[in-house]
């Protein structure tokens, strides 16, 4: 906080920044509860209200859970409900499609432009890319391609263990995911990709053109999904 001491984010945003700070680095860890209002608020030197603001934008974000006569609790970002907000891909009786999900070899290299643009990033500057596959009942349904910023995801390709899908990949990172925006159209599969999903030449495909973003905003993962969804849909919550 003494840092931002003349910053001109409102206090309550400041706030915000120091407790997401310690979820991100473990601080706090997921499942466990944190100190209660009074006792953040005495501890920052600020009103009972301000800090109220504070957990009440964390809430918001999906960081924290206030159980009532309980306690306010760290979100598990890594649980079924949370790593599957990002995939709204239903299948014929409604459920989420919980795919099985192959990566494949990590590669650096320069951004092109649209992963510049995508990921905000510098002229110059270097990405991950690597591919997913994914399943669903021994029949593979989706390709991602995905392009990560190589200056926040540092040696990644070093990392063996690395869990490559994106809430669990920024969180060994001390990061944490927020809002995602994406793009849907409609497409063909080409000769590579009728190979690769085992389709006819000129099959129908869904394109998912996606950027997820980190709760601060930085852009996380950019990624170009090619769907053959079969007899699944897609569902976006509106309003």
């Amino acid at each position: 906080m003494a840092a931002n001491r003349f910053s001109i984010r409102p206090l309550y945003m400041q706030l915000r920044d120091a407790l997401l700070a310690r979820v991100a680095a473990g601080e706090w860890k997921a499942g466990s509860i944190i100190p209660n209002e009074g006792e953040l608020a005495r501890e920052f030197g600020v009103s009972a209200g301000t800090m109220r603001k504070a957990l009440d934008l964390l809430e918001a974000e999906r960081v924290l859970t206030r159980r009532q006569g309980r306690g306010t609790f760290v979100n598990d970002q890594n649980s079924a409900e949370f790593a599957l907000r990002y995939s709204k891909l239903r299948g014929p009786d409604g459920r989420p499609i919980v795919a099985e999900v192959v990566v494949g070899a990590i590669s650096e290299a320069t951004a092109n432009d649209q992963e510049l643009r995508h990921l905000a990033l510098e002229p110059s500057a270097k990405v991950y890319r690597y591919r997913r596959t994914y399943a669903h009942e021994g029949r593979l349904f989706m390709i991602d391609e995905v392009s990560v910023p190589a200056k926040t995801f540092a040696d990644l390709e070093r990392e063996k263990d690395a869990a490559l899908d994106i809430v669990s990949l920024a969180q060994q990172y001390g990061l944490l995911t927020g809002n995602a925006t994406e793009r849907i159209s409609a497409g063909v599969a080409d000769a590579a990709l009728s190979r690769d999903l085992n389709v006819a030449h000129g099959a129908p495909l869904l394109i998912f053109d996606r950027v997820v973003f980190e709760l601060n905003g930085l852009p996380l993962e950019w990624r170009l999904g090619f769907c053959h969804p079969a007899n699944g849909y897609y569902v976006a919550t509106i309003g």
